[in-house]
């Protein structure tokens, strides 16, 4: 590439951040247009390219540019000791381009209406509202989790492989989409990571790359887990980027499948981020709500909590305050709080439900 063709797209990057912050300074262009218009094609297209190769391309690709970079830096090490400016202005060219890249295949969606404006709900919530949902969270875990095991004290163990958990969460989005036709999702394109021992050091459960649309799980994550993760992921595909957001989205694609491991890993998953609220809000209650959990789902619990344990290592909390500073620069001021959004969401949307019903 000449001088000048990288000067003029290395110039190109701050123009397309204030370009972009302009654009998305209008959610509902952003949502009619992009969101609902250009992406829809773009992640189809990127979905049936790379949805039926067996392994994460994703992964494949970032591990190659790494090595052509490490590569690149070794080979030119001496250059770029004696001409840092053209160094400096590769890696503007790179930025620019992987900017550009990355905005107009999935990013924008950053910048679309929220979900609370998508489902006509609110998320501010009371204490009471709080502990009334959380008993009822209890309810519907414990009694999946004596359907599932035949009594109380057993922890719940999926019968099922990654892959086939992968194609119960598109048929769970299937059946989710009869009565939430925006939610429709086509061409599966969801996969194990070869990066999964590496996302658990960071912490991570599993992301989308956007480059790809190819929604990665964290295939050593504790089983009972993986259909939360995988309707959480997927619901990055359809087009939400707020974490809250697909939190929601896969904790209700869940709890709708007509499969009982997919309702009980739904309930499993809100159920602690319902009680991890109630802690800091009210801990008599919380204690209270607790003794009322059996104790098959509490050995649940605690599969997780010794799953990422193993895992800690002081590098975490840098891996997550860089996600927290991505966040933000990507229109979500709380950062990586609003993965407990859902919290409220989830509470809402009962009220909004349990309204229709009493008006029928």
């Amino acid at each position: 590439m000449r001088q000048k063709t990288k000067t003029i797209i290395a110039i190109a990057l701050p123009i397309q951040v204030i370009l972009v912050q302009w654009i998305g300074s209008y959610p509902q262009l952003v949502e009619d247009y992009y969101s609902n218009g250009l992406y829809v094609y773009i992640s189809k297209f990127l979905r049936i390219l790379f949805g039926w190769i067996p392994f994460s391309f994703g992964d494949v690709i970032y591990t190659i540019l790494t090595i052509l970079a490490i590569r690149f830096i070794y080979k030119n090490w001496r250059t770029i000791i004696k001409k840092p400016l053209l160094l400096l202005k590769d890696i503007m060219v790179v930025f620019s381009i992987v900017f550009f890249a990355f905005h107009i295949l999935w990013g924008m969606n950053y910048h679309r209406q929220p979900i609370t404006w998508k489902l006509d709900i609110e998320r501010e919530y009371t204490i009471e509202e709080l502990v009334s949902f959380t008993q009822f969270i209890v309810a519907q875990t414990n009694q999946y989790q004596e359907e599932l095991t035949g009594d109380t004290i057993s922890p719940v163990h999926i019968p099922y492989t990654k892959k086939e958990i992968f194609v119960k969460t598109n048929e769970a989005y299937r059946h989710f989409a009869k009565q939430y036709p925006d939610f429709t999702y086509d061409h599966l394109s969801l996969k194990s990571s070869i990066y999964s021992v590496p996302l658990t050091f960071m912490g991570y459960g599993g992301y989308l790359n956007p480059f790809t649309n190819e929604a990665q799980v964290n295939g050593i994550t504790p089983k009972f887990r993986l259909p939360t993760v995988s309707c959480h992921e997927v619901g990055h595909q359809v087009g939400y980027s707020a974490e809250g957001a697909t939190n929601f989205i896969g904790f209700l694609v869940a709890s709708k499948s007509d499969d009982s491991y997919f309702k009980y890993s739904a309930y499993n998953h809100a159920l602690g981020y319902c009680l991890t609220d109630l802690f800091y809000k009210d801990e008599e209650r919380y204690n209270e709500i607790v003794a009322t959990i059996n104790m098959g789902v509490k050995e649940n619990f605690n599969e997780l909590r010794d799953f990422w344990k193993k895992y800690e290592n002081p590098m975490e909390p840098l891996f997550k305050s860089v996600f927290n500073t991505f966040l933000k620069v990507n229109n979500q001021k709380e950062g990586i709080k609003s993965y407990n959004g859902v919290v409220g969401l989830m509470i809402n949307h009962r009220k909004q439900q349990m309204g229709h019903l009493s008006n029928l």
